[in-house]
């Protein structure tokens, strides 16, 4: 098993395997895959198309059952969890950042920040509330429609949304693959100091290596499968890997393996 942290771990994933279909259209997604996820750490997931680095994703949060091993989240096996106790851990534990931003666009910035809070039946704290789109540098359009947003301050919105509540672990799935590079810089940026400051466990999954950069280390999948890692990674050493596993050609590596 890889382990990265001081053996307090914030997710456990333990020979978890993943299947879709049957016969002759079984897909095998994840193939015994163990990794550990230390408290108050940086993860980048990469990996070729088709690794299961989505699949790993939402296994690990607990929005897809896995075929056989184990998931643990804070020491809570989520197979071993009814329905009921399975939604209030992610509720209360799990926060999960999605590429699409997943804004409900009748809403304005500040109900949409608060949407979580109100779904558990908690009070929102307006100084709470401030604080958190201050932080993402939201202030001045709380009042505004999503629709209304560029595509960079919508993904704030929805980290904003994700890191009101608190979370353990964040989970984020391609967050800057649809954002220019400074307002990436700007969202890589604040989930970096949700680790440094705010202590909270952050699993990304991304295609970018200047993104992975950001974390404290980078796990490859490559067939549903752990295909290596890097600690304190940099860009072109991100690229490198991503090379000799076959992502990409040299020509695509050159142009992503950039300092951060």
């Amino acid at each position: 098993m890889q382990v990265q942290g001081d053996g307090q771990h914030a997710v456990r994933l333990e020979a978890v395997g993943k299947v879709y279909g049957r016969g002759d259209g079984e897909v095998v997604a994840l193939r015994g895959l163990s990794l550990a996820f230390g408290a108050g750490s940086f993860t980048a997931v990469m990996g070729p198309s088709g690794s299961g680095k989505s699949t790993f994703l939402h296994c690990a949060a607990g929005l897809v059952k896995p075929s056989s091993g184990r998931v643990l989240v804070g020491g809570s096996d989520l197979a071993g969890l009814d329905e009921v106790r399975l939604t209030k851990l992610r509720r209360d534990r799990i926060g999960f950042v999605f590429q699409s931003f997943n804004l409900l666009p009748a809403l304005t910035v500040l109900q949409n920040i608060e949407l979580p809070l109100r779904l558990a039946g908690r009070r929102p704290n307006r100084r709470q509330l401030l604080a958190v789109a201050e932080r993402v540098g939201l202030s001045g359009r709380l009042d505004h429609l999503p629709g209304q947003l560029s595509g960079g301050q919508q993904q704030r919105v929805a980290v904003a949304r994700t890191l009101v509540t608190g979370p353990a672990v964040v989970f984020a799935d391609e967050p800057t693959g649809a954002l220019d590079t400074r307002t990436a810089a700007a969202v890589l940026g604040l989930l970096r100091e949700s680790v440094d400051v705010g202590g909270q466990t952050l699993v990304m999954v991304t295609h970018d290596p200047v993104a992975a950069s950001y974390a404290d280390r980078v796990v490859f999948l490559a067939d549903g499968r752990f295909a290596g890692e890097l600690h304190r990674p940099s860009a072109g050493a991100v690229a490198a890997r991503m090379t000799r596993l076959g992502a990409w050609d040299d020509e695509d590596a050159a142009l992503s393996g950039g300092a951060r």
